[in-house]
């Protein structure tokens, strides 16, 4: 039967179990996963780090996933809605989760997903040269000399956002069942084996076994340290897509009897699986790497983009067969960080449409063409310290704050008997056999979303804001850190609150 896709009473939902489960684990599995957390795991006490992860992921990964399906699948609508009909003052909260993401992390997110399709481009005669470092931030993104030292923009990496951003449209402008689905059905079979190939050849590399060593071997001492831990709980909180609205959004697709957490421990663990199993390959490399120059192993080790285009093009250039790696390296990011955009465009095309019940083939035109624009001052000469700043921001204050309001409003204002009783009858086994197991586990969550998450967070919180005011981040200028990291924040919040307070065009809770 077909639905008229521009209706604001019908509700698109997945296919296929699978195409959900690809689409969300897609959302998980980004960058992050493949260029932080092997480095995350290193520099907290290697092996011994899984213990704190381990711990965060089912204390606070798992039962914040569980929320976010449970909510989206309940209400039947994106984060805004679904946070509305628990009580209209907390409408706001869903807005600023998705304004802030979709106008803050996918503008430089996307470029960055843009240096990595011209690193695919590069990776074909090794463009990089003899040195990647001077290669990637003199001749390739021309950085400046400082945050407001903006210049212009380099004509190349603007095409490849462009084409990011084309091809983010052409997948979402197709809706949720012919774009997204159908999408991360090619996408998702293809970044596993793609990673699984990467990781098979780097573990038979000369010198790899040493960096594998150097990622597992525990350090024990590391584990007491408060620090430690708020790196375990704000890794899995980021790599998870927690308070990014997504997740509540692709749980609203789902059909009636989705088991709930089920599917949420199928993706946290499959998250958590992919970036332990994808730090294996990155450290054999690193490892390699250090065996060809004679250097101790420990002055290859780096994280995020100096990892992905710095020492990565550098082992690529040593490698038999560099050429193949480099192509397929890239083409891995280049998938990760489509799966994740997508979701953010769908997290907040949900939105409007779930207020304003808008026609989505213009929505997701309009925003594509305003989000490309927004991604324009990242590609300018000081954008890289641009992108640093918004990240460390969001990630470090936005998220972890819009996942701290979201436990304490569902565990101790909403309560969550409505959301347990919805979680239980859609868990699958019953009999009296299972009743006491079903029950304990879901006391379980709900004392993690009522104690733990919010103890969690907020240590990790206040940890990042002592941080903050003992050293102004990275040495930037006070007044770029101001404008562009808390000023970001500020003006989405305020955009979210100014939205939340318009009216529905269809009232919540009537579909």
């Amino acid at each position: 039967m077909q639905h008229d896709n521009t209706s604001a009473t019908y509700r698109p939902q997945w296919r296929t179990g699978v195409g959900f489960l690809f689409a969300a684990i897609g959302s998980a599995v980004g960058l992050g996963n493949i260029w932080r957390f092997p480095y995350i795991a290193y520099k907290n006490g290697g092996g011994a780090f899984l213990i704190p992860y381990l711990v965060a992921l089912v204390t606070a990964g798992i039962p914040i996933l569980v929320l976010e399906f449970a909510l989206g699948h309940q209400k039947k609508g994106s984060a805004p809605k679904a946070f509305s009909m628990i009580n209209r003052k907390y409408e706001w909260l869903g807005w600023w989760s998705v304004i802030f993401i979709m106008f803050g992390i996918m503008a430089y997110y996307t470029v960055v997903i843009g240096w990595c399709f011209n690193y695919l481009c590069f990776s074909f005669a090794q463009s990089w040269g003899n040195d990647p470092n001077s290669f990637f931030f003199d001749s390739f993104l021309h950085t400046s000399s400082g945050v407001w030292d903006i210049q212009g923009m380099n004509p190349m990496i603007l095409t490849a956002v462009a084409l990011i951003w084309f091809i983010n449209w052409a997948i979402t402008f197709q809706g949720l069942e012919k774009g997204i689905e159908r999408a991360v059905k090619f996408m998702m079979p293809v970044l596993f084996i793609i990673t699984a190939i990467i990781v098979i050849w780097s573990l038979f590399l000369d010198g790899a076994g040493s960096g594998i060593k150097l990622y597992l071997t525990p350090d024990f001492s590391k584990i007491t340290n408060v620090d430690v831990w708020v790196a375990a709980y704000g890794q899995i909180f980021f790599s998870l897509s927690l308070g990014f609205g997504i997740m509540i959004a692709y749980a609203s697709y789902l059909p009636q009897n989705a088991n709930i957490f089920k599917n949420s421990i199928i993706v946290a663990c499959t998250n958590s699986f992919y970036e332990i199993f994808a730090g294996f390959g990155v450290f054999a490399v690193l490892g390699y790497m250090a065996f060809k120059q004679s250097v101790p192993i420990q002055e290859t080790v780096t994280s995020g983009i100096g990892l992905a285009f710095v020492a990565y093009p550098k082992a690529i250039s040593m490698l038999p067969f560099g050429t193949v790696f480099g192509i397929l390296f890239f083409f891995l990011l280049c998938i990760a960080g489509i799966s994740s955009s997508i979701s953010i465009i769908e997290a907040f095309s949900a939105a409007l449409n779930d207020k304003f019940g808008l026609q989505r083939n213009k929505m997701i035109t309009l925003l594509c063409g305003f989000g490309f624009l927004e991604s324009m001052l990242f590609t300018t000469h000081a954008g890289l310290f641009w992108l640093d700043i918004v990240d460390h921001f969001i990630n470090h204050y936005g998220l972890i704050t819009v996942g701290l309001l979201e436990a304490v409003i569902v565990g101790w204002i909403y309560k969550t008997d409505t959301l347990k009783a919805h979680i239980l009858s859609r868990m699958g086994a019953s009999g009296t056999q299972y009743k006491f197991f079903r029950q304990t586990i879901l006391r379980v969550w709900e004392f993690c979303i009522r104690y733990i998450t919010p103890a969690a967070l907020g240590i990790a919180l206040i940890n990042s804001l002592i941080t903050e005011f003992s050293e102004s981040y990275e040495g930037y200028p006070v007044s770029g850190i101001i404008i562009l990291g808390v000023g970001w924040l500020l003006v989405t919040h305020g955009a979210a609150v100014v939205v939340s307070g318009l009216a529905w065009k269809k009232p919540p809770g009537n579909e």
